[in-house]
């Protein structure tokens, strides 16, 4: 029957159970993840509990298909003698290794979810290639199948990051105290790089070279030891294109253009739109090749998202663990790491772990506000059998960090000091170059909108109202303000700290999470060029007592942790430059917010082994969105606009209409905000409210609803938009 469908001459046929149950049948427990892999790729990993493999009984599935299909023969010993008859089960099967499932799952449930998602990777990437192979025959490609990725040449690459980092030095124009330190950092992680693979921490001062030291410690690493490709993860696209753009410059000494696009592979949300690429060159072999790459990380350098990679290594769906297997014996190098959201550090964490001790990774978390994670070592432990017991590459961060001193903090006098909101305008009024960090949008758009009141030159915001293609123009704007000694003060959300790369002499940081604080201090004399820079924290006065001053709750108790500090130490002891004060936070923190005992569903999904509930489960951002094109460039807007209610949906539109979208939580049936939002068709052609529609893009019908100063401003719904 199964040949039949294979013909186009029978439908719904269930071809996946039959093996499945093979190998359960034949392999008992070690077949486990071998059953679940073949069940799962087409439908997605399943259950690994007792009750739901017994479901895959063909004589069960016979009588009452969960899915309303039927078998390709419901008599299994005669498939099986077919099997065998043709070859398909060869000797020597039966020697699969020791794997007891389920005593495995009860001593480490994140660790066996690994295992199998990493088993379920390398077949639904050969069937994927093998399905391609099949219906694209091409002449110039043996048998079919695409041309494998470039293989990772870190001898090649180390001596062009070498012949780059002096080239920089030379011309830089940072301070020589900063120069020595940058150095010594760079020579730091070429020296941790010989030790053997594992879990590593890099705990660096802002501004002291760590994206360059990073892929220095990655390129000897994997030299040394045989290591296959280097994976980059940043939290926000803001720090992607940066990240990206100087791998490019790196890797530009040692290889052309072409080689260095196709070596270096970006995989987020606005992949594909780099630089100002037609229509023509979007849809062109380079694009087509770049997203082959994408679909399996098959490439040497790949830049990614928090979101992308720690989503995946917790999904089900074959699409997103397809490229897991790819993790393998790679470097990858997580930066920005206080980003990790506290209640779901122990399964990131439990699996991170698993992928070094098992499969010969090493990671790297780098940031220069590191996270006590290591005193969650015995609750990792539950989860994944092997803890989080990482190596720093930094002998004495104490030191460093004290060398790298170069901003000086202004506490508040005491936690009653709240200051005024027109207060706060002066202050910035008598200050050209300041940047202003609040925790809340209304409070930046407020402070953003009195400095416009009062006339001042070289006003900006900067938030996620802005789209990303705005957010840019305006950082690149204040950045050349800053370098020709202009007027330039920048009123912004949270958005502009972990990463971008802005020098003010002077920063003013709402009170809140003392990692965001120290963030907010490495924009402030970011290359060491004055004597000093200056950080003002300050708390803001709220116009009512009910009116909420944090983003969400973790927010607020982290902010509240900090307050703890400062009553406990004062002014004087609130040291940001000091790595002993971040662990004292965090190990506060932890004990505060007991991670354990967060996301209980999404821990007991892991402990049950539901790989579908787990995957639902493990959000980075809780919320639901959705895309709105919107007007900042009126007339790509309306072209944009026009093409996608005349052809429908295309990669290619996606691709083009991403840096001129924004995210909004996902409206709730009578939202107001429903009335600007036009649903984009599908299909080409399609009539308005007839036709098939996405369900993640919109169209805002309103123009005038976006400002050229602070982007989109829905009437009367400041909280539609995301934080």
């Amino acid at each position: 029957m199964f040949a039949r469908r294979l013909d186009g001459l029978e439908r719904r046929i269930d071809h996946w159970s039959a093996g499945a149950w093979e190998a359960l049948d034949r392999y008992k427990q070690k077949g486990i993840g071998v059953a679940l892999s073949i069940q799962g790729h087409h439908l997605g990993l399943q259950r690994g509990a007792g009750a739901a493999l017994r479901d895959l009984c063909p004589s069960r599935l016979a009588k009452d298909h969960p899915l309303g299909l039927r078998l390709s023969s419901p008599d299994h010993p005669e498939l099986t003698r077919r099997l065998v008859a043709d070859g398909v089960i060869l000797p020597g099967l039966d020697d699969l290794p020791d794997n007891e499932y389920r005593e495995r799952a009860e001593g480490a449930p994140a660790a066996v979810m690994l295992d199998v998602r990493m088993l379920f990777s390398a077949l639904v990437d050969a069937d994927f290639l093998e399905t391609e192979a099949h219906f694209r025959r091409a002449p110039d490609v043996p048998a079919g199948h695409r041309r494998p990725g470039a293989a990772l040449a870190p001898d090649r690459c180390l001596a062009a990051l070498h012949a780059h980092v002096a080239a920089l030095a030379a011309r830089a124009g940072a301070s020589p105290a900063m120069l020595d330190l940058r150095a010594e950092l760079f020579r730091a992680c070429l020296e941790a790089a010989t030790l053997p693979p594992g879990l590593f921490t890099l705990t660096a001062p802002t501004g002291s070279g760590k994206t360059l030291s990073m892929l220095a410690f990655a390129l000897e690493h994997a030299r040394l030891h045989g290591l296959r490709r280097i994976v980059s993860v940043l939290p926000y696209l803001s720090i992607i294109d940066q990240t990206a753009a100087t791998y490019r410059d790196v890797l530009a000494g040692v290889a052309s253009a072409k080689e260095v696009d196709e070596w270096v592979l970006e995989h987020h949300s606005l992949s594909g739109t780099r630089g100002t690429a037609s229509d023509l060159e979007i849809d062109s072999e380079v694009a087509r090749r770049r997203r082959e790459l994408s679909e399996n990380w098959d490439a040497p350098f790949v830049v990614t998202t928090s979101v992308q990679l720690l989503e995946s290594l917790h999904a089900s769906r074959p699409a997103a663990c397809r490229k897991l297997h790819r993790l393998a014996r790679s470097v990858i190098l997580c930066d920005e790491v206080q980003t990790l959201p506290v209640a779901l550090c122990l399964p990131t964490l439990a699996t991170l772990a698993r992928l070094a001790e098992r499969y010969g990774a090493t990671v790297l978390f780098s940031t220069a506000t590191q996270p006590a994670f290591a005193t969650l070592d015995g609750a990792v432990r539950k989860l994944a059998g092997v803890g989080w017991v990482p190596r720093e590459i930094v002998a004495e961060p104490a030191t460093l960090f004290a060398r790298a001193r170069r901003v000086a903090v202004e506490w508040p006098r005491d936690l009653d000091s709240a200051l005024g909101w027109d207060e706060l305008a002066g202050e910035l009024c008598d200050t050209p170059q300041v940047l202003c960090v609040t925790n809340l949008k209304r409070h930046a758009l407020r402070l953003h909108a009195a400095l416009r009141e009062r006339g001042q030159p070289g006003v900006f915001h900067l938030s996620t109202n802005l789209c990303p293609a705005h957010r840019r123009a305006v950082l690149e704007t204040a950045s050349t303000a800053l370098r020709e000694g202009r007027p330039c003060r920048l009123v912004s959300t949270q958005c502009v700290e972990a990463g971008v790369d802005v020098d003010f002499p002077v920063v003013y940081r709402a009170w809140g999470p003392l990692e965001a604080v120290a963030q907010a201090a490495g924009r402030a004399n970011r290359h060491g060029r004055r004597a000093g820079g200056r950080l003002r924290v300050f708390i803001p006065a709220l116009d009512s007592p009910g009116e909420r001053a944090y983003p969400d709750g973790a927010y607020e108790q982290a902010a509240s942790v900090t307050r703890i500090l400062f009553r406990e130490r004062g002014a004087a002891g609130m040291d940001i430059s000091d790595p002993t004060l971040l662990r004292r936070y965090y190990e506060q923190l932890y004990g505060v917010s007991r991670p354990e005992h967060q996301k209980k569903t999404l821990i007991e999904a892991i402990e049950a082994q539901c790989y579908a509930e787990v995957a639902e489960r493990y959000r980075l951002v809780e919320r639901d969105a959705i895309n709105v094109l919107v007007a900042y460039a009126r007339e790509a807007y309306r072209e944009l606009a026009d093409e996608v209610r005349r052809e429908g949906v295309s990669r290619s539109w996606v691709a083009r209409a991403r840096p001129h979208a924004i995210s909004l939580f996902r409206p709730r049936p009578g939202d107001p905000v429903r009335r600007w939002l036009e649903p984009v068709p599908l299909l080409a052609g399609a009539q308005r409210g007839t036709a098939e529609v996405a369900e993640d893009w919109f169209i805002y019908l309103e123009e005038r609803h976006y400002s050229p100063e602070i982007g989109l401003a829905v009437p009367d719904q400041p909280d539609c938009l995301i934080a």
